[in-house]
């Protein structure tokens, strides 16, 4: 059983349809943005998750996020058009076990499908090349303090979701302006998920 997450429309209903014809693969709920997906894996409990890394509002990768707190087995399969740097990195520390492009043929995103659900892992070779040119300067810590300035938080707030300091995050967006060359700490934060370091 497959859950599908693609905001395009067309897209989404091609692999809908062709999965099924390669093999046993039952495409049992399909969703347009990261929140459906949440929302479609708590009702379905799927054996894979093939889910889009770019999606307006909540992207992919923070739809996992909150996916694994809650199923933290769940089988997922990111698709993406473009393998940025940094981005590989972080979805495996998710827990994702699959990266595909969205050029793929339906017969290998059917395949990935099957060895995911066998337990296995599937980084495409284009996007395991990509992933090795991870030019980020920013530490983790500093990653996370702009990942959340990108949601509008206050240093206060980011401090408490850290479990840190407000000097502490203080510092961390200091070095991230610094290193980024920026003046504010939501262009540093747009400066980084430009890159895909985000």
């Amino acid at each position: 059983m497959v859950v599908l997450v693609d905001d395009e429309q067309l897209l989404r209903s091609a692999l809908a349809t062709l999965l099924p014809l390669e093999g046993r693969i039952e495409v049992v709920a399909q969703a347009e943005d990261g929140r459906g997906a949440i929302e479609a894996v708590r009702n379905h409990r799927p054996d894979v998750l093939a889910i889009d890394l770019e999606m307006p509002g909540m992207d992919g990768l923070e739809a996992v996020e909150a996916i694994v707190a809650e199923r933290p087995q769940q089988s997922i399969l990111m698709l993406t058009r473009h393998a940025r740097p940094g981005v590989l990195r972080r979805a495996l520390k998710l827990g994702v076990r699959g990266f595909l492009s969205k050029s793929a043929e339906p017969a290998e995103i059917a395949e990935v499908v099957r060895t995911l659900h066998g337990g296995g892992r599937w980084i495409a070779h284009e996007v395991l090349e990509a992933s090795v040119v991870d030019d980020c300067p920013l530490t983790d810590r500093e990653l996370d303090a702009l990942r959340e300035t990108r949601e509008g938080y206050s240093v206060a707030v980011i401090a408490r979701r850290l479990h840190l300091a407000g000097g502490t995050v203080r510092n961390y967006l200091s070095s991230a302006m610094q290193k980024t060359g920026t003046s504010t700490r939501h262009d540093a934060a747009r400066f980084a998920r430009d890159r895909g370091w985000l």
